[in-house]
């Protein structure tokens, strides 16, 4: 995965997260695709997906928890990207 086809992604998980939820859709985001995104300059993402700095923070959350949890159920607005 390239770097614009991640922030597609992730500009999509957090447009579609609902009100209250758009620190858990960054988190799935880092979950689910934590190994793609190793090799990705995470500052640049988040540009490129035009969302604010701040979730730099939410994102390497979830990369880090990727090592100890697997997605189950992943909710409808969050996507099959």
């Amino acid at each position: 995965m390239n770097i614009d086809e991640a922030a597609k992604i992730l500009r999509s998980a957090y447009r579609r997260a609902p009100k209250g939820k758009k620190s858990t859709g960054l988190h799935l985001f880092g979950i689910k695709y934590a190994d793609e995104l190793s090799d990705v300059d995470l500052n640049q993402l988040i540009k490129k997906a035009g969302i604010r700095d701040s979730y730099y923070a939410e994102i390497r959350k979830g990369i880090r928890l990727s090592e100890y949890v697997n997605l189950k159920d992943v909710p409808l607005w969050f996507g099959n990207d």
